[in-house]
């Protein structure tokens, strides 16, 4: 499994750490990691199908746009 570092406030650590005292924090962060590309491919996808390709590629989501047309064909969401 791949390592992931990156730097957070002090404050948002301490507060992390407390909330998820005693858990396994690399899941619990695996699994944050996991809803936030979900909510940003739904987000996208909303405005995929509503605008098309040409308003996505004005705000830079072209990543985001590979997934959805891959999945678009597919018949499992990304995960």
């Amino acid at each position: 499994m791949p390592t992931v570092n990156f730097s957070v406030p002090e404050d948002v650590k301490d507060a992390f750490n407390t909330a998820f005292e005693g858990q396994n924090k690399s899941a619990v962060i695996a699994d944050l990691m996991r809803e936030a590309v979900e909510r940003i491919l739904a987000s996208v996808a909303v405005k995929w199908f509503a605008q098309g390709d040409w308003a996505l590629r004005e705000e830079g989501v072209e990543p985001a746009l590979d997934i959805l047309r891959a999945s678009k064909t597919s018949t499992t969401w990304p995960r």
